[in-house]
């Protein structure tokens, strides 16, 4: 109840900030339109509707990290965490209840990127249903980021990371090219992080390739506890000073 309640604070801010939710939502949208009109030009497949529109979706999450980083950088800016610190709440509540707020932006990410998708030609499928389900799980890792950058660093430092972020997230998640494309060392460590096996959980999952979503996913989890944790500890740690 401590969680929810704060939740609902963070809500409310986050709805103060208009501007920021909808570029977040409309830019995938663009880009989504944007490469699928360039597919109609392209001698290979990359940029069919149906591999890009969930490489976009996941990309779309990207900007629940910077939401989410630049709430509790605020916060901090503005020592409003250090009043409530006083009350009873444990670092896992507070970072619950900036957490909890993101959810519905990330679902109106996916139905805004999916729904534009299906208006641009992609057939339905009853497969988007547990692909939706699998990107639910997903934004949690995009949010214990967030969780993580706000943690750490202040609300301007913030939008530099990001921009550093968003770089790394698009690179090496196999969302413009594929990465057996350029093989090598870069395929390897984009293979190391969580964000190419996102990309191919979903794009498996829309295409009904069950059996190729256990093993990503997995990383996806993996990365997320573990993110998830440290931001716990830092967050326990800024308590305690």
């Amino acid at each position: 109840m401590k969680a929810l309640t704060f939740a609902q604070r963070n809500r409310k801010e986050i709805l103060r900030d208009p501007m920021t939710l909808l570029f977040g939502m409309v830019l995938p949208v663009l880009m989504l339109w944007l490469f699928s009109m360039m597919a109609e030009n392209m001698p290979f497949d990359l940029f069919t509707l149906e591999k890009l529109a969930p490489a976009i979706i996941v990309f779309s999450f990207s900007f629940i990290t910077l939401f989410t980083g630049m709430l509790i950088g605020r916060d901090k800016s503005s020592s409003f965490l250090m009043r409530i610190f006083a009350s009873p709440m444990a670092a896992t509540d507070y970072l619950i209840g900036y957490a909890l707020p993101l959810l519905p932006v990330a679902l109106i990410q996916m139905s805004a990127c999916y729904g534009a998708a299906l208006l641009l030609g992609m057939p339905f499928t009853y497969d988007a249903i547990p692909a939706f389900g699998l990107l639910v799980i997903i934004s949690f890792l995009y949010i214990a980021f967030g969780l993580f950058f706000g943690t750490v660093f202040t609300d301007r430092q913030v939008g530099a990371i990001f921009a550093i972020f968003v770089n790394v997230t698009t690179w090496f998640s196999g969302t413009w090219f594929g990465l057996d494309m350029i093989g090598g060392t870069f395929e390897t460590v984009a293979y190391l992080l969580p964000f190419a096996h996102a990309v191919d959980a979903v794009r498996a999952a829309f295409a009904g390739n069950y059996s190729e979503v256990f093993i990503p996913m997995l990383w996806v989890i993996a990365y997320t506890v573990v993110i998830f944790g440290v931001a716990v500890w830092g967050f326990r740690k800024r308590m305690r000073g």
